[in-house]
């Protein structure tokens, strides 16, 4: 079984950085694309960032200029830095991943999600 443990995630003042962390564990022959969503309350879930295996990046407009993707292969490990944090930004963020396992290729995995609440 393939389980995503994230971290980093909790309260914060306006403007200010958190960094999340997100580690799969299990029978991963290969990791391909790394995302983090998130879901604002009554909200539905968006794209916040991903990063390829050859660690091309891609943003929502929402992000751009303030938050970075980052991986690394060798822990498996994907990093979501968060600056300049608004009140817009709270929300559950979750990290995905598209994973080849010993249960199939191209197979696609959630986290449970970490909360970032930024205050105003």
């Amino acid at each position: 079984q393939v389980q995503l443990a994230e971290s980093g995630g909790g309260l914060v003042q306006a403007g200010g950085s958190l960094r999340l962390s997100c580690t799969p564990s299990g029978s991963i022959f290969s990791i391909n694309v790394m995302r983090w969503y998130r879901q604002a309350p009554g909200k539905q879930r968006e794209l916040v960032a991903v990063i390829s295996s050859g660690d091309s990046t891609n943003y929502a407009d929402s992000v751009k200029g303030r938050f970075t993707i980052s991986r690394d292969n060798a822990k498996n490990t994907v990093y979501l830095q968060m600056n300049t944090l608004k009140p817009e930004d709270t929300a559950v963020y979750y990290c995905n991943i598209g994973a080849s396992t010993r249960f199939g290729y191209g197979l696609e995995y959630w986290g449970k999600g970490t909360l970032v609440t930024v205050s105003s």
